[in-house]
């Protein structure tokens, strides 16, 4: 908040904030609902909360996703008037339900491919819901509540509200959900419908740490158990303080899998940790950051084995980077992250016929790694790539960054001295202009 402002505001006075609001108001529709809500007295915010609903729910015209997020909004605004007229916890929660109920309304008449809406239902909805939720005293009356707001959930939404039950319901009540939605799933035929209700006892079962009652409704949910099944169970096991019984559930994943490798090392680090075999912890921590080399990695490997080990470690990986012939640009960033931007330099350069410019996210920052250290033969090897990728695919909206990495190349040319084994600026340019001559957005952008 800018205070300084705000108390020039406050100097100003009652009559002059009020006559620009109303000014304001006349222009902007979204502050005249603020004024409306700010001068209403609770039933009148109550009256326009579900007027507002009702009026939403019967729309029948369609909202692109262009104007999705203003649509976000005004489902935002929907909700500040239902906070601002309910005080009994009760009629909130029941309240913000029938918004959660209007669910299939909301988003048949909308493009929410950008998530706005959806966020307004997993945040906004969510945290209102669970802020009376906590203080409502009838607690079974609330998951009751609950229970019939999952009966069916088709756009994924409902169960957020199960997801945070634990900070809303003791556990008394959430076990009394379980038994509804174990019972809900017994009674059903439907393979599907039953998975409904088994994914809301797993939910339940984890948040008050029973791993034994996840691994039952997991299994009771698919049957024959997947390699991310296991996985799942054997988490569950170690956040419930049974390391142990979570071992023997990853034991149960063949080696030679490949699925989740790295989610599996994780788990087994923490579990090995827990456990206390540091032999096995060591291993798994040297295949974590074999398999994704970083400063954060090389951290979490040093608690392991010792930081004395530091130097040896960077050493002994600087050497085994070099003798890989296949580029990687995370071994890369590592190099440039331990300051050894010879042997980075080295790296890059060596493997240039493999840079490929479509992936900029990861050769952006090497370019500029080798660029501000003075190394501009091996940055111009990264920025021509980068630059190739942009004409090669035609990107009109990428060229001004294509501009400036050529530009950037005019500049290191006049500091390179030996091309080695690469054709030098007069000529990559040359070809450049013969290959991609008839993009001439391109170069009229470059030529200004």
């Amino acid at each position: 908040m800018d205070r300084n402002r705000k108390n020039k505001l406050i100097k100003l006075g009652a009559d002059p904030l009020a006559d620009a609001l109303i000014e304001l108001a006349v222009r902007v529709e979204a502050a005249d609902d603020l004024i409306e809500r700010l001068i209403a007295t609770p039933k009148e915010n109550i009256k326009r909360y579900k007027s507002k609903l009702a009026d939403i729910k019967c729309r029948q015209q369609f909202i692109s996703w262009k104007e999705s997020a203003s649509f976000a909004h005004e489902l935002e605004m929907l909700l500040a008037d239902l906070e601002s007229g309910v005080a009994d916890p009760q009629t909130g929660a029941e309240l913000v339900a029938s918004f959660y109920q209007a669910d299939g309304d909301v988003f048949d008449q909308c493009d929410d491919s950008g998530g706005d809406v959806g966020n307004v239902f997993r945040f906004d909805a969510k945290q209102l819901f669970v802020s009376y939720a906590v203080q409502c005293q009838d607690k079974k009356w609330l998951s009751e509540l609950v229970f019939e707001l999952n009966r069916e959930d088709d756009y994924g939404i409902r169960d957020i509200l199960i997801d945070c039950a634990v900070e809303f319901l003791p556990e008394s009540m959430i076990r009394y959900l379980i038994d509804r939605f174990q019972i809900a799933a017994s009674k059903e035929t439907d393979e599907y419908k039953k998975r409904h209700w088994l994914l809301r006892v797993e939910s339940l079962a984890r948040q008050i740490k029973d791993a034994p009652l996840f691994e039952k409704a997991r299994i009771a949910a698919w049957g024959t158990l997947s390699t991310a099944a296991c996985v799942d169970i054997a988490r569950v096991y170690l956040e419930s303080g049974d390391a142990k019984t979570a071992l023997s559930w990853m034991d149960r994943v063949s080696p030679e899998e490949t699925f989740q490798t790295n989610e599996r090392d994780q788990l087994l680090h923490e579990i090995y940790g827990v456990i206390g075999d540091q032999d096995q912890q060591v291993e798994v921590a040297w295949r974590i950051f074999r398999r994704y080399r970083s400063a954060d990695a090389l951290t979490d490997l040093l608690a392991v084995i010792g930081d004395d080990q530091s130097t040896a470690v960077i050493e002994g990986e600087v050497t085994t980077i070099l003798s890989e012939r296949t580029l990687s640009c995370t071994d890369a960033r590592f190099l440039v992250e331990m300051a050894h931007m010879d042997a980075a330099e080295t790296y890059l350069f060596g493997r240039a016929d493999q840079l490929n410019g479509d992936f900029y996210s990861g050769l952006l920052p090497l370019a500029e790694a080798m660029e501000t250290t003075g190394r501009h033969l091996c940055a111009s090897v990264i920025y021509r790539a980068l630059l190739d990728s942009i004409l090669r695919r035609g990107r009109t909206k990428a060229y001004p960054h294509g501009v400036r990495y050529l530009k950037k190349l005019d500049r290191f040319a006049a500091s390179v001295s030996d091309w080695q084994r690469i054709e030098n600026h007069t000529v990559y340019k040359d070809h450049l202009s013969q290959k991609h001559g008839r993009k001439h957005s391109f170069w009229s952008r470059y030529k200004k």
